[in-house]
């Protein structure tokens, strides 16, 4: 059975990400081929990852495509800062800028970039991002750039198992919110009273 992988912000060809972002590892080339090995031990053939961006970045186009051929799974690209046209025209499974999907019932809202809601914010669906290299918390959110997961692509489940729940309880409501209840409220008053005096005029026409 074929499983769903995430991930982000590889930046193969990148040598200034492993000073910046602390990478452990001593040339870019070394950075590269551990990345591709960890992906392919992680990922079958037949399964499919979600790629949040930033796949490469001051890399020749052909040298990135090439390790892109390699890297197993059925792919799929959400467009990253880095991710130049050329990169957008490879052998992704499908490209967007913004994407939902469903995985075991849960919905899974993703985006390059972190955002402070999204659909469902408050029904408890996941939002999964990239871009900021584990440098932002954002509830109910998950970073899944490789940084944060030992270079890897990982599963929902181990996202969860890091995830801080959207806040549900003690929300204030906006004014727009308040706004619309009290309407909802008035219009419902309103409907009962005409029901209340209807049935009143029906009754004393029965008598």
């Amino acid at each position: 059975m074929s499983r769903i992988f995430f991930t982000a912000d590889h930046h193969f060809g990148h040598a200034g990400i492993i000073d910046m972002c602390q990478r452990p590892f001593k040339t870019v080339g070394r950075m590269d081929s551990e990345m591709v090995k960890r992906w392919n031990a992680t990922v079958a053939p037949g399964d499919e990852v979600w790629h949040l961006g930033d796949f490469a970045y001051k890399m020749p186009v052909d040298d990135a495509r090439k390790i892109f051929d390699l890297l197993h799974g059925k792919k799929h690209l959400l467009v990253g800062n880095h991710d130049k046209p050329s990169v957008r025209g490879w052998g992704w499974e499908s490209v967007h800028d913004i994407k939902e999907i469903a995985v075991d019932g849960r919905r899974v809202i993703m985006c390059h970039y972190p955002m402070a809601e999204w659909p469902a914010y408050y029904r408890d669906s996941v939002h999964l991002f990239g871009h900021v290299h584990g440098n932002r918390l954002v509830a109910g959110a998950v970073d899944v750039g490789v940084d944060n997961w030992d270079f890897r692509p990982v599963t929902l489940d181990e996202i969860l198992a890091v995830r801080t729940p959207t806040p549900t309880i003690g929300r204030s409501l906006e004014g727009w919110e308040r706004s619309y209840i009290e309407k909802a409220k008035e219009e419902a008053e309103s409907r009962a009273l005409g029901d209340v005096l209807q049935q009143r005029v029906d009754q004393a026409g029965g008598r």
